[in-house]
């Protein structure tokens, strides 16, 4: 976004983008606290201030880039965190945070029970700041960030201080999480962030991108077999209608960087979304298939874990314990990929098919 093009010749930095703070008014989502922002380069997506500063709606240009459930936004519900009670309020989005001590299916243990992928998604955020661009000023980035409570009394109390930001003219978004134990005890955490792409990115023979070894999730696969080609994505299949589903947990490569990315490339849309991390911070990526008629999905979900669950990581040791007063930091960048050369880089380090 060249200064020359716009010098002198805009009122507000609204008119090439910026964040723009509502509340829905009708439906579920009905007093639900929602963040717009838009980069400027058709780059635009809603943050849901009050469902963990997720993102649920994410376009680039005229194209949507996630799925959205027949939910959508709903209202923190808190206590839907036994059993599957988590799919009643999952609206799907860009982004959906599960933990921040729990990611994977329900259990029950001497530790105590745990319902689908944690709580903290249906937490709403206390928001400290929302700093706007000031593009006559030089400054083009902007950021919200607010605070989000995974706490009880007389028990484990996680924070979860998330910043979200980017720059205008730049097509991209960048996550910044810091959790830290606010407690006087350790605390189990697990983290993964359930990026959800729908159509028109995800469309038959668009191509999922990420290098890694991996394994099947299910004990009896039909799609992650050697001999099938799961990275491109297929017609809608008739036995995923209801819970059909597979995925597959991905030790992804880094590269020499320390840096892994994934992604979804449509080459018919001529548009790449990328999603990239550090191994260090997130060791593994889950894909996550579920091709029903009308509800045409695909996961890319990198995470401190697989979503085994805290019993299974507890037990081979891989669950983390965060001490008193320790803090872990977590970024995850995604980014609108348009260009031949950048998709071309991006496919040349990360794609392995």
């Amino acid at each position: 976004m060249a200064q020359y093009k716009w010098t002198n010749k805009i009122s507000s930095a609204s008119q090439l983008g910026g964040i723009e703070t509502a509340v829905a008014d009708n439906g579920l989502q009905r007093g639900v606290r929602i963040a717009w922002i838009n980069t400027g380069t058709g780059l635009r997506y809603k943050v849901v201030i009050d469902r963990c500063m997720d993102i649920a709606d994410a376009f680039f240009n005229q194209h949507s880039l996630a799925w959205l459930s027949d939910i959508g936004i709903t209202g923190p519900q808190p206590f839907s965190n036994r059993g599957t009670g988590w799919l009643s309020t999952f609206g799907g989005g860009l982004v959906t945070t599960c933990g921040l001590s729990h990611v994977g299916g329900p259990e029950t243990d001497s530790f105590g029970e745990r319902g689908l992928h944690g709580s903290i998604s249906n937490a709403p955020a206390q928001i400290e700041s929302v700093i706007q661009p000031d593009p006559v000023a030089g400054k083009m980035e902007m950021r919200i960030t607010g605070v989000i409570k995974e706490s009880q009394p007389l028990g484990n109390r996680l924070e979860l201080r998330r910043t979200i930001s980017g720059k205008l003219g730049e097509a991209y978004l960048h996550i910044h999480d810091e959790v830290t134990n606010k407690g006087n005890t350790s605390a189990p955490h697990m983290l993964l962030y359930h990026c959800n792409l729908g159509w028109p990115l995800a469309d038959e023979g668009a191509r999922l991108i990420w290098n890694g070894n991996w394994q099947p999730r299910e004990s009896a696969p039909q799609i992650f077999i050697a001999e099938n080609d799961f990275r491109r994505c297929p017609a809608p299949l008739p036995e995923h209608s209801g819970g059909g589903e597979e995925a597959a947990f991905i030790d992804i490569a880094e590269d020499r960087n320390g840096a892994c990315g994934c992604g979804l490339y449509n080459e018919g849309l001529g548009l790449l979304l990328s999603i990239r991390f550090s191994k260090r911070q997130l060791p593994w990526l889950t894909n996550w298939q579920h091709w029903g008629k009308g509800e045409y999905v695909t996961g890319l979900e990198p995470g401190t874990h697989p979503p085994v669950g805290q019993a299974k990581a507890r037990a081979d040791g891989t669950l983390i314990e965060l001490m008193p007063g320790e803090t872990r930091q977590y970024d995850l960048r995604i980014e609108a990929l348009q260009q031949q050369e950048p998709i071309n880089t991006f496919l040349k380090t990360y794609n392995n098919s």
